[in-house]
Order: structure tokens, then sequence, then C-alpha cells
């Protein structure tokens, strides 16, 4: 409920009071450069400087970079390794060598030898190997599927960014027609308290009068105070969501007074909703998500084909004395293999891989009854939406009809002043009314905006489309 202050005379008191509540912000407006934004210029800003947003990004690129990817689980491990080796004891090698026995040709002997084996030897591995599953082909389309929902989320984390963005400057045009209210308000107030001490002076007026006009004044600092203080914080929230410094002014808009209602049709607000709320579109990419890992915990029970290769040369002779060009110092073995398997384990219904796949079927479940839930209340969250701008349009024409009368009893006053039937402070205060009810006006058009702002994230259609000129046509 709005008070009515009574003011009368002293002009260059008043311009003094104006310049003191003037220089909080004044001052440091002053003192730093202030950034002239408009909505949509303001709404660039963040989508380019918001920290939030720019950490969904990042983890939008990564996702994407797994997907583009995706076919690398499809590469063979090869693992390259050389030893050099130093046996503990030093060994003989012993055995029975062919020679030939001169006059005899072609009879040959043999003779036993015996020598040392070198202590130090140099042996290397090359194995590669590869598993090949149905899961894996699963998993490559869930690498694609998150990928699309990190790409929804990222939209989403958009779309509310823009939307707070929007009305955070719809509330701080409000604050600032407010602060400028209070301030005529409290110029008001001081010509009052000084009409209250003249009188008392003159004896017209008794002290009760004078200490009641002191406490009004008084009484209107500390609502001051907190609006200015609320005026600034919007301003450091807002500079927040544009990814820049907490102290840093802007220069609004200029208020459009005027509002363009739209007509809303409830069911198919609440059909639009369903399918492009951001909300209810991410969390059917969870249930995707989940659907698509019991798919691969399902498939990895299926039977897997392992391929696997090795070599391992080694070099017989002594590593430090002999060439290691020899062909005949070098000992060569490996192997190829095929296997086909199964985890028989993993096909017991009590086993941990099988009781997988239960427990993301409660998942799914889970899921899909919180998307009912969601949709249901996304349903009653339309209707209420749309009940409330129904409401705030009606409101705002009443309203209308107030600023209409205020305006003729302006210039009414005018008229008796000019005529000499009213003082300037009645003029005053008849101009005080009109501002009063053409805040009281612009707060109800800003609640509309706000309301629409709300509603059109809420059926994930651009912002602006409703007020648009080809939506109502």
């Amino acid at each position: 409920m709005r008070k009515k202050f009574v003011t009368g005379g002293n002009r260059s008191l008043t311009r003094l009071l104006f310049f003191l509540l003037g220089a909080l912000i004044g001052g440091i407006l002053s003192a730093q450069e202030v950034l002239r934004l408009s909505p949509d210029e303001a709404v660039e800003r963040a989508f380019k400087n918001n920290l939030s947003l720019e950490s969904a990004r990042v983890t939008g690129a990564t996702k994407k970079r797994a997907s583009d990817y995706s076919w690398n689980q499809f590469i063979p491990s090869v693992t390259v390794s050389g030893s050099m080796i130093m046996d503990n004891e030093k060994s003989t090698i012993s055995g029975m060598a062919p020679v030939e026995i001169p006059g005899f040709s072609p009879i040959h002997g043999v003779v036993p030898y015996s020598i040392d084996a070198p202590q130090w030897h140099v042996a290397g591995s090359i194995q590669a190997s590869l598993n090949i599953s149905i899961a894996m082909f699963e998993n490559m389309r869930r690498l694609r599927l998150d990928y699309e929902g990190g790409m929804v989320s990222y939209e989403k984390a958009r779309s509310q960014l823009e939307r707070d963005v929007r009305k955070a400057y719809n509330n701080m045009l409000l604050l600032r027609e407010n602060i400028n209210l209070l301030k005529e308000s409290y110029g008001a107030a001081g010509r009052r308290l000084e009409m209250a001490r003249a009188n008392y002076r003159a004896g017209l007026a008794p002290e009760l009068t004078l200490l009641q006009a002191q406490v009004a004044v008084e009484n209107m600092k500390p609502t001051i105070d907190q609006v200015e203080n609320g005026f600034r914080l919007s301003m450091a929230q807002f500079a927040m969501f544009m990814g820049m410094d907490y102290d840093t002014f802007f220069e609004l808009a200029p208020v459009d007074s005027e509002t363009d209602f739209v007509s809303l049709d409830v069911k198919e607000m609440i059909s639009k909703a369903a399918s492009g709320k951001p909300d209810i579109q991410e969390l059917r990419h969870s249930i995707q998500m989940l659907q698509s890992a019991r798919k691969a915990q399902f498939y990895s029970l299926f039977p897997f084909l392992n391929l696997s290769w090795n070599t391992t040369p080694a070099f017989i002779g002594d590593p430090w004395k002999d060439d290691w060009g020899d062909s005949d110092k070098w000992k060569k073995s490996g192997s190829l293999s095929i296997t086909l398997g199964i985890r028989l384990h993993s096909l017991l219904p009590f086993s941990p891989d099988f009781q997988g796949v239960k427990n993301l079927d409660d998942q799914i479940k889970i899921a899909n009854i919180g998307l009912a839930q969601l949709i249901r209340g996304t349903e009653i969250e339309i209707y209420n939406t749309v009940l409330s701008l129904d409401k705030t349009r009606i409101t705002t024409e009443a309203q209308t009809q107030t600023v209409n009368l205020a305006e003729r009893a302006y210039h009414l006053s005018e008229e008796a002043y000019h005529a000499g039937l009213q003082d300037q402070l009645q003029v005053h205060n008849a101009g005080l009314e009109l501002k009063q009810a053409k805040v009281s006006m612009l707060e109800q058009q800003f609640n509309y905006l706000n309301g629409l702002l709300d509603l059109e994230y809420a059926i994930g259609v651009p912002f602006g489309t409703l007020t648009s000129k080809e939506m109502n046509q």
C-alpha cells in the first residue's frame, strides 16, 4: 500500500536531497566506464563469455571427440619389449660335435664338447591381440548417444542462460524505475518537512506535525538503501552472466511502454512442451543412454573372439663379444592364435554380469516413471503459467485505466494551480501519484514479459516466438 506525501516548498533543499541520493549510484557510474547494452546484445555477450556455458561447451567437445573416435576400440593392442638378461650363475653347453677324419673321407666321427655359455642374453618380444564382441558395436552407438545428449544439455544451458539474462534485464529496468520513484517520494517528504518546520515556527502547526514529518523522511532512508543494494546486486549478477567483473555498470535501453498481449491455447502449449521442453528432452536422452548400456551389458554375455599373435626373438650368443648380425646366433619363436570363447559364469542368473542387466532394467523403469512425472508436472506448470499470464493481462489493462485517471487528475491539478485554486505542493503530489501508477503498470508489464520467457523456455521454442507477428496472425 503506497503512502501519499503532501509537501511544500523549498526548491533548493529539494535539489540538494536529489543530489545526495544520486551520489551513491551516480558517483560510481561516473568513475567507471558504463557499458551500453540492449537485451539482445546482452544475450550475445553471455553466449560468448559465460563460464558455465563455456564449461558445457568443453564437455560437449569432449563427447564429440569420443564419438568421432569410437572405432578406436578395434585397434589391436600391440606391445613391443626388449630385455637384457644376466644369469645368476655361469652355465656350460655340452654335446657331441661331428668331425671329419683325415684319410677316411667321407667317413666322419663325432667327438664330445663342452663350452661355457654366455652369462648375458638378449631377448625381444612383440605381442598383438584384439578382442571382438557384439558389445563393442553397441558401445560405439552409446558414445554417439552420449554426444547427442551432451548437445541437448548444452542447448538447455544456453536456453536457461538466455532466459535468465532477459529476465534479469527486465528486473533491473523495474528496479531503476522504483529507485527514481523513491527519490521523488523522498524529495516530496523533504518538502513536506520544510513546510511543517515553517508552520511550526510560525505557530501554525503543533510540534507533533513536525515530528511526524521528520519520521516520514527518516523511515524512507532504509527503503532507499535496500532498493539501491538490490539494484547493485542485480548488476553484479547480470555481469556474472556475461563473464564480467561484478562492479561493471550497464546503461539499459529505454523502457517500451507498449506490451503486446498474445492469445494462448493451453492444450497447444502443453503439447509443445511434452516434446520441446529442454528438461524433458534431456531426460529422454538419459533413458536412451540407459537402454544402450543395458544392451551392451546383455551383449557381453555373448561369445567373444580373440585374435593374438606374438614373436620372441632371442640372441643366444654373447651380446658383448659376438656379432649381433650373425643370423646363426638368433633363435626365433612365435605363434598365432584365434580363440572363440564365452564366459559361462556370466550366464548364471545370480552372477554379477547377469544381475547388472537386471539392475539396468530397474533403472530404466525408474527413469520412465520420472519422465512421466516430469511431463505431468510440466502440464501443471504450463497451465499455471498461462493462467498467471491471463491474470497479469487483466491487471495491466485495469492499471492502464488507473494511469489514465492519474493523468487526468494531474492535468486538473495543473489547471487549478494556474487558476490559483491549488498550491504547487498539490501539483507535485498529483505528479507523484501519476508516477506511482505508471511504475505499477510497468511492473505488471514486466511480469507478463517474464512469464512469456518462462513459457517459451517450457515449450522449447526460441525466445520471442510467442510475441512474433507470424505467431499471432
